[in-house]
C-alpha cells in the first residue's frame, strides 16, 4: 500500500519533516506557482503551508483526496476555511506557537521605550555622542497595566514580575481570584489608564475592542505613560495616539501592529516618541519551528483519524447525526450567555433536556464553551478542543447535565453562566421545524420564542405603561429598524424582559440613553456570529 502524500508548499524547518516521521511520502512544491500547486494537489492527502500559499476553493477542488490543510502559524487569512469545511477538509494551525515570542517582543518594546534604545542607537550610528538626551526611566516600582490576561498577557505578567513592578490589569472575564494567583490587581479600563506608567495590550481585535483605547482614555493618562501594542492593529485609535504623542500628553508608544500593514502614511510612525516594528510578534526561529512541529503532529493525527487539538473547523470524534444540528445552537447560546454576563465568570454550565439526552452530547458543552469564549479570548482561535483548556486557564468550571424530560419542546439546550459576584444568567434554545431553526426560548427564566439573528438587544426594567414607546422612538430616531420584539414578564407590574431583533448593531451611547430613559436594570446589545 502506498504511503499518504503530504505536500509541503513553503519552506518549513527540518524539524517539521522529522516530526512527520517515515509514514508519509513528503513532496515539495512552490505554493506561489499556481499551476504547479494545483497539479501537485491532485493526489495529496495533506497540505502544509505558511502565509504565501493561497488555499481557496479552486485549490481545494483540485485536491479530491485532501483531508487536512495545516497552516504553520497562527493566522488563517490565506486559507478559505468555509470552503475547506464544505469540502470536508480539516483545517489546523498552530495557535500557541508564537505566544512566547509575542510576549518577549512586548517586553522588548517596554524596555526600548524606557531607555530610548532606538533613538540612542540611531544617534550613535550617525556618529553622535549625546548621552544626556537619552536619560530613561527604570521599570522598578513602576505600575504596568496589562490589557487582556489571556495566554500572552499571563506570560507578560510572569516575566515582568521579576522587574519588581506593580502589575494591574483590565480583563472583564478574569476573576479576582485568578488575577491574585498571577500577582495582578484588576482594574477598570479607566482606572488602568489613569494609574499606569506603562501599558501593554494583549487582546483580539473585535467590533467591541476596535478603538478601545481612544482620545477619552488617553486623556486620563499620566504624561509619563508609555503604551505598547504588539497584539492587533486598531485596538488603539491611531489618530488619537498620534495627537497624544505630538502634544506630549503621553511620553511614548511602541507599536508592532497597525490598522493597515504596512502603514499607509508616516503621520504616526515618523513621530520622535514612537518606536515601531513591522509585525514581528511571531518572527523568531523558535516560533517558526514550533509552528512547523505542531502542525506536523496535527497532520499525523488527522490522517490517522484521531482527535486533533488544533482543529479549527472540526469538533473531532464521531458525532451522531441527531446531535450534530445542536452544535451550532450550543455555540450561539454560548455567545448569547457571554453577552448577558457582566463581570468575571466562574462557571459556564450546559443542560440538555429531551431526546438528545439518549446520545453522547459532550460536543454540545464544547460548542457552548467555544461560543462563549470566542467573544472574549485574544490570541488564538477558539476550537471545540481548546475551549475547555481556555476555561480551565481562566479558572472557569463547566459541567454538563442531561435529562430526558423536556416539558414544552422535544429538545432544549441551556447555557448557564455564574459570575464571581453571585449573579447568574441563563439562556435556553431549541431547534424547531423542518429547517431546524435555532430559537431562544428562555432568558433568565423569562419565556420567549425568538429566532437567532445577527443583532439582539436585551433589556430588563420595571413593567409599566409607555416603555415600549420610549425605546421604540429612540431606535427609530437612530434609524435602527426593529425587526422583531418580544416582552416577557412573570407578573403584571413586576420585572419585564424585552428582547429585540434589530437590523444593525446599536451604539453604546444609544443604549445608555435608552437605559436611562426607561430606568433599566440592564440593557445589552448581543451580536451573534454564525458558526
Amino acid at each position: 500500500m502506498s504511503k499518504p502524500v503530504v505536500l509541503i508548499a513553503e519552506t518549513l524547518s527540518s524539524a517539521t519533516i522529522d516530526a512527520l516521521g517515515p509514514d508519509f511520502e513528503v513532496r515539495h512544491v512552490d505554493g506561489t506557482d499556481r499551476p504547479a500547486l494545483l497539479a501537485a494537489l491532485a493526489d495529496a492527502q495533506a497540505l502544509l503551508v505558511r502565509s504565501a500559499t493561497q488555499v481557496d476553493a479552486e485549490a481545494l477542488a483540485a485536491a479530491p483526496s485532501l483531508q487536512v490543510v495545516a497552516r504553520a502559524g497562527v493566522g488563517l487569512d490565506n486559507v478559505d476555511v468555509p470552503a475547506a469545511t464544505k469540502a470536508g477538509v480539516m483545517v489546523v494551525n498552530a495557535p500557541t506557537s508564537n505566544i512566547i515570542s509575542a510576549a518577549e517582543l512586548a517586553i522588548a518594546h517596554i524596555l526600548g521605550l524606557a531607555r530610548h534604545l532606538p533613538e540612542a542607537h540611531a544617534s550613535l550610528k550617525a556618529g553622535e555622542w549625546k548621552r544626556s538626551q537619552f536619560t530613561g526611566v527604570e521599570l522598578y516600582e513602576k505600575t504596568i497595566g496589562i490589557v487582556g490576561l489571556g495566554r500572552i498577557g499571563v506570560l507578560v505578567a510572569e516575566r515582568l514580575a521579576g522587574f519588581g513592578v506593580r502589575l494591574i490589569a483590565f480583563d472583564p472575564y478574569v476573576s479576582p481570584a485568578r488575577a491574585a494567583q498571577l500577582g495582578v490587581e484588576l482594574r477598570s479600563l479607566d482606572e488602568l489608564m489613569a494609574e499606569s506608567d506603562f501599558i501593554t495590550i494583549h487582546i483580539p481585535r473585535t467590533p467591541e475592542t476596535t478603538g478601545l483605547i481612544a482620545a477619552p482614555q488617553l486623556a486620563l493618562a499620566k504624561p509619563s505613560l508609555r503604551i505598547v501594542n504588539a497584539s492587533r492593529g486598531g485596538i488603539v485609535d491611531e489618530a488619537a495616539l498620534a495627537d497624544a504623542l505630538r502634544e506630549g500628553r503621553i511620553a511614548g508608544a511602541g507599536l508592532d501592529v497597525f490598522v493597515s500593514e504596512p502603514p499607509k502614511d508616516d503621520a504616526l510612525t515618523s513621530l520622535p516618541t514612537i518606536q515601531v516594528t513591522p509585525h514581528l510578534g511571531a518572527s523568531t526561529d523558535e516560533a517558526q519551528e514550533k509552528a512547523g512541529v505542531a502542525v506536523a503532529r496535527s497532520v499525523r493525527l488527522a490522517l490517522a483519524g484521531d482527535l486533533v487539538p488544533d482543529a479549527v473547523n472540526v469538533a473531532g470524534g464521531v458525532i451522531d447525526p441527531y446531535v450534530r444540528p445542536g452544535i451550532g445552537l450550543a455555540e450561539r447560546l454560548g455567545q448569547f450567555a457571554a453577552g448577558l454576563a457582566a463581570g468575571p465568570v466562574e462557571s459556564v454550565d450546559v443542560e440538555v433536556h429531551g431526546d438528545l439526552a439518549q446520545y453522547d452530547v459532550k460536543v454540545l458543552r464544547l460548542g457552548a464553551l467555544k461560543g462563549f469564549f470566542s467573544r472574549i479570548v485574544s490570541e488564538q482561535g477558539v476550537t471545540f478542543v481548546n475551549a475547555p483548556v481556555i476555561a480551565q486557564e481562566r479558572g472557569v468550571t463547566s459541567e454538563l447535565t442531561v435529562d430526558e424530560r423536556s416539558d414544552e419542546y422535544r429538545n432544549t439546550v441551556s447555557v448557564i453562566a455564574a459570575t464571581s459576584d453571585g449573579q447568574r444568567v441563563s439562556v435556553t434554545g431549541t431547534l424547531t421545524g423542518p429547517k431546524q431553526t435555532a430559537k431562544i426560548v428562555s432568558i433568565n427564566g423569562h419565556d420567549v420564542e425568538v429566532p437567532f439573528a445577527a443583532h439582539h438587544v436585551v433589556m430588563t426594567y420595571e413593567d409599566r405603561p409607555g416603555i415600549v414607546a420610549i425605546y421604540g422612538r429612540a431606535f427609530g430616531e437612530a434609524d435602527i429598524n426593529i425587526a422583531g420584539m418580544q416582552i416577557a414578564r412573570t407578573t403584571a407590574g413586576g420585572k419585564a424582559l424585552s428582547i429585540l431583533t434589530v437590523d444593525q448593531a446599536a451604539p453604546e451611547a444609544l443604549l445608555a440613553e435608552i437605559g436611562d430613559a426607561i430606568q433599566a436594570d440592564s440593557i445589552r446589545e448581543i451580536d451573534i456570529v454564525e458558526a
